[in-house]
């Protein structure tokens, strides 16, 4: 006899993984921006400062969200992808709602720019990971 629980489980449908952060998609540059917000909404400065490609001061990053008590980011459709030879660039547009700790709220409208390597030979797993390279974003 099927032990209750078990049957329950067995009858679930099965859960639909994240889109992995390596994959060529526009959908996975989108899931890239909202676990950069995840992060910092959670104080990971570190896990968020990683998800950048190079040029930053990792303290100069960490102060400018010293303030922010959460943080949500809305993607805003369409989102564009222009692949070239051997790397895709995409845009992701973005409206970013902000509360800082003392209480003040903040919203933003803007974009973020992308990059990854395809799947080509000498490529790292790394290279093939999303990474923002670029940022705008204004208050409204």
């Amino acid at each position: 006899m099927i032990d209750l629980a078990l049957a329950l489980l067995l009858a679930a449908p099965a859960p639909v993984a994240p889109t992995p952060p390596h994959e060529a998609s526009v959908e996975a540059a989108v899931e890239v921006v909202q676990a950069y917000y995840a992060a910092l909404s959670r104080h990971d400065y570190r896990a968020a400062y990683a998800i950048w490609t190079g040029g930053h001061d990792p303290a100069a990053f960490r102060r400018g969200y010293a303030h922010t008590a959460r943080v949500t980011v809305t993607p805003i459709p369409p989102f564009r992808a222009d692949p070239g030879a051997g790397q895709v660039y995409a845009e992701i547009k973005v409206v970013v709602h902000a509360v800082l700790d003392d209480g003040t709220r903040q919203r933003f409208r803007g974009s973020y720019i992308l990059h990854r390597v395809n799947d080509v030979d000498g490529s790292s797993a790394e290279d093939r990971r999303w990474h923002i390279v670029r940022g705008r974003l204004r208050a409204f």
